[in-house]
């Protein structure tokens, strides 16, 4: 039975290369970051059988209820992507796009953007503890290392004293005010002062590199021999943590020294076409700025048995006083 028509909120980042990359599609796939549905519906139109989608976030479903409640090509799961595994084995493809959906964004009762006042929240699952908890209850130094690794912010400590000095700090205004208040104004062109602050913030009490490292085991481990593993970053820890895992897991990691002992072989769990990420093209950059940091990756599983691997050989941030 066909999808109900259903308008779409924004243009899924990257949409027409992942397909065109992962053509012909066919069988069963799944997509772990449902949002807003976008890449479930394209890989319904490609020529999917059916498409698992998975979410954290209970409203994801909500808003999908009139077009894909009546879809049994479509199986909605609230969970996460860590452990896609457990919702499906043996399947054909599975597609993460690791932004932020633009539903979370533009309701400012959801707390992640400084464009518009709303509790500072950011809960994805709109459950545990909330990015307010984590600015009123966090250690001055664990602030600072959650900015500065998952942000990439070189005045962390700064913006961490003064969140605390700051303190209760409840509202997105008030959280970009108090960031404001560190950082030289923004130049035309240039980003927010906060962004990098509340993308720390976000990554943080989503535990989203965690789930990355995990989501792309647990890829490894439901993908069938021949199976597709696409994967949409929109910054350089993401996409360095991907491509890391495909050359590892494809075999393609050299000795860093030609002294040192050969580093044990494995045999190849993943195939990989093409190395080079794929960017959006003029077009995509015209129809959809948000679109300008995006890159895909596209790995192909082969019969090899799947292996568990330490995160932090894929340069994932850890904090020396938590995750």
């Amino acid at each position: 039975m066909p999808p109900a028509a259903a308008p779409e909120p924004h243009i899924p980042v990257l949409i027409r290369p992942l397909i065109a990359a992962v053509s012909p599609v066919s069988g069963t796939w799944l997509d772990g970051t449902f949002g807003n549905g976008g890449y479930t519906r394209a890989l319904l139109d490609a020529g999917a059988d059916k498409v698992i989608g998975v979410d954290r976030d209970p409203l994801a479903f909500e808003m999908a209820a009139d077009w894909a409640g009546g879809d049994d090509r479509i199986e909605l799961v609230e969970g996460v992507f860590s452990r896609l595994d457990e919702y499906a084995a043996d399947i054909d493809g599975v597609v993460l796009d690791l932004g932020v959906s633009s539903m979370q964004l533009d309701l400012p009762e959801r707390g992640f953007s400084f464009m518009r006042d709303g509790p500072l929240d950011m809960r994805m699952s709109q459950s545990g503890p909330s990015a307010a908890d984590l600015c009123n209850e966090a250690e001055e130094a664990d602030l600072a290392d959650i900015i500065y690794l998952y942000g990439e912010e070189r005045a962390s400590r700064r913006i961490a004293k003064a969140i605390v000095a700051a303190r209760p700090v409840t509202t997105t205004a008030q959280l970009a005010k108090v960031v404001e208040g560190c950082l030289p104004r923004a130049k035309p062109g240039q980003s927010h002062p906060a962004t990098r602050t509340f993308q720390a913030l976000r990554i943080a009490v989503n535990s989203e590199y965690e789930e990355l490292a995990q989501g792309l085991m647990a890829a490894e481990r439901a993908l069938k021999p021949g199976g597709q593993l696409a994967v949409v970053t929109f910054h350089s820890v993401e996409d360095r943590m991907v491509k890391r895992f495909f050359a590892a897991r494809s075999g393609n990691v050299a000795n860093a020294n030609r002294y040192a002992p050969e580093t044990e072989q494995v045999t190849p769990a993943f195939r990989i076409e093409k190395r080079k990420a794929i960017g959006p093209g003029d077009q995509e950059l015209a129809e959809n700025p948000r679109s300008r940091s995006a890159k895909l990756r596209v790995a192909i599983r082969t019969d090899a048995p799947a292996q568990d691997i330490d995160p932090a050989s894929l340069g994932m941030p850890i904090r020396k006083g938590g995750r």
